[in-house]
């Protein structure tokens, strides 16, 4: 049974009516829908109102459009809709995982490095105040995950490190800046807990190797501190728990293991049974092979909420799932009791959350209101702010780089590290209108050149081919091996600094040639090096021969500002700590 009295509902006797009258006047197909969130960006204001006819649904995600756009879909929505809506966004690090226009504050990592926890709270509270005046209602926040694995690279950037205390007091944090907004709801993520594996659950199956005790002590603590501060969802990983489902589930085969958002051990007996966690579980996206790999999507969709999930994350074809749903419920796979419980979490929290009580035209803001909220000066100077306490100065061997000057290092190189390039980073390219104008060693670079630098971009032996067949002329491979190789002393003699820039949105670096060249820093005893990465923060694990590296967690403009003072204001202008381990776990990363 489900407690609306009880947290995180809190209901009275009114709103608990509203609840029970709604729920006894649905129809089958009316009950179905409420299990589903939808993402569709991309229809226009006649095929929304056809969804919400047609398919009844319970909430509603938008990110990858912009503001104004998401303010008048979430409008058209809701006023479709004969229940209100959650309305839900992945405001982790600003209002920009709303509206792409949005204010990007600072990922959880980021935050994390500056160790201070109102920070997470201004985070959840300034990220969710720009994106409720686009019409959200919910978070889906704060990512609450430990970072143990220096290989995991999905959750890296977006949790508050590897310190169980630290992530338990930010999480809460952030949950509490979600709480300050009247009629706001924030969902945690991703129970039972990613960051030890190395893999995706986007791409592939995801495991957490604790121990019931193991765990207890560690994802356990923070998700019981923020059930007991009130956290109003949950959303469930496809992450699986072997270890603790042998010590519960004695005899197991690894045949019969589930991610948790098919395993009712974990989501029933673990979080509502052990942590006794009364609000809503929402699945994580439905669509990701941590999910689907483990039994067909016809089974995977009513197992999820038989499992203990109450919403189901997106459809993969609208007619297919929630049919198969409907069916499920229909012939009894779904009983009415397990119904019933998911739509008196759903409606309960709608009520709890105030959407029972509003006209529908002031369930979306209007757009005066957004026009005034959209990118205030005061995100923008705590982007700043943020930013200059954050970057962190990991790894200073040699001690007397720091500050950098034009006198003492008149000529700079910059080398541009990428990533290898996928499918998804093309598609988001094409998608957001081609590749960004300026990389962020260009960007440095010109800002260097304000403070009186000689400072140039590495152009490497493979950029520069291309670059002549672009002009319509020939690089032979010799004539690009050979320039890579030069003389040392020559090499020596064209710099005084390289700042080696990793732009690595996500997994390792990509270098060009082994030998000779700039791009692969083996010149760490010929020349002072300093390593910078603008995102991923485990380089160390590729480039353990750099003597200086710095943590600055993105390239955003307030944090390259932030960034040159420190580099000329010397090693005691670094206040960042890091988060995580940023050597990796390997004893050369410290040489």
């Amino acid at each position: 049974m489900v407690d609306l009295r009880a947290k995180p509902y809190c209901l009275s006797d009114e709103d608990i009516a509203w609840v029970e009258a709604t729920i006894a006047g649905m129809t089958d197909e009316e009950k179905v829908g409420q299990l589903f969130f939808d993402n569709n960006g991309g229809a226009t204001d006649e095929e929304l109102r056809e969804i919400v006819a047609k398919y009844h649904l319970g909430g509603f995600r938008y990110n990858g459009i912009k503001s104004a756009r998401v303010r008048e879909v979430i409008e058209v929505l809701q006023t479709a809709s004969p229940i209100p809506l959650f309305i839900a966004c992945n405001t982790e690090s600003g209002g920009n995982g709303s509206g792409t226009d949005g204010t990007y504050i600072g990922s959880g990592l980021k935050v994390a490095a500056t160790d201070k926890v109102q920070y997470a709270r201004d985070l959840g509270f300034l990220s969710n105040e720009e994106a409720a005046a686009m019409g959200n209602n919910m978070a889906f926040a704060p990512v609450c995950d430990i970072h143990y694995s220096w290989e995991n690279t999905e959750i890296v950037q977006r949790c508050f490190g590897n310190d169980v205390q630290r992530v338990t007091d930010m999480s809460v944090a952030y949950m509490q800046g979600v709480h300050d907004l009247p009629g706001y709801a924030s969902v945690a993520k991703h129970f039972p807990g990613n960051g030890q594996d190395f893999r995706d659950a986007h791409l592939s199956s995801n495991i957490n190797e604790f121990t019931k005790d193991e765990w207890m002590a560690t994802y356990g603590k923070v998700y019981k501190a923020l059930i007991d501060a009130g956290l109003d969802g949950v959303m469930g990983g496809h992450i699986m728990l072997p270890k603790y489902m042998r010590e519960v589930k004695p005899g197991i085969t690894d045949d019969e293991m589930l991610p948790a958002t098919l395993c009712p051990e974990i989501l029933t007996g673990l979080l509502r049974d052990e942590l006794g966690f009364n609000g809503v579980v929402i699945s994580d996206a439905t669509h990701m092979v941590g999910m689907t790999n483990r039994m067909t999507r016809k089974e995977m969709v009513s197992a999820s909420i038989n499992a203990g999930c109450d919403m189901f994350l997106f459809y993969n074809d609208a007619d297919e799932d929630i049919g198969w749903m409907l069916e499920a419920y229909r012939s009894g796979v779904i009983s009415e009791e397990r119904m019933n419980e998911a739509l008196t979490r759903i409606l309960g929290l709608k009520a709890h959350m105030g959407l029972n009580k509003k006209p529908k035209q002031e369930l979306t803001p209007s757009a005066e209101t957004l026009q005034s909220v959209l990118g205030a000066q005061k995100y923008q100077d705590k982007a700043a702010e943020i930013a200059r306490d954050a970057i962190t100065l990991v790894k200073y061997k040699d001690q007397d780089v720091l500050p950098i000057t034009p006198a003492k290092y008149k000529r700079i190189m910059l080398v541009n590290i990428k990533g290898a390039d996928n499918a998804m980073a093309q598609l988001m390219r094409m998608a957001f209108g081609g590749a960004a104008a300026k990389t962020p060693a260009e960007i440095l670079c010109e800002k260097l050149k304000e403070k009186g630098f000689d400072a140039f971009v590495y152009e490497s032996p493979i950029d520069k081919a291309k670059r002549m067949a672009a002009e319509g002329k020939s690089a032979g491979f010799n004539d690009m091996y050979k320039a890579g190789k030069s003389a040392i002393e020559d090499f020596k003699a064209q710099q005084d600094l390289v700042i080696t820039v990793f732009n690595v949105d996500n997994g390792r670096p990509s270098f060009g040639f082994s030998k000779g060249g700039g791009e692969i820093p083996w010149y760490v005893h010929e020349l002072p090096v300093i390593g910078i990465s603008v995102n991923a923060p485990t380089m160390l694990a590729d480039v353990p021969t750099l003597r200086t590296y710095i943590n600055a967690y993105d390239s955003r403009p307030c944090t390259m500002d932030a960034l040159v003072d420190k580099l000329l204001a010397g090693p005691d202008a670094f206040t960042g700590i890091d988060p995580i381990d940023s050597f990796c776990g390997l004893w050369d990363t410290r040489l």
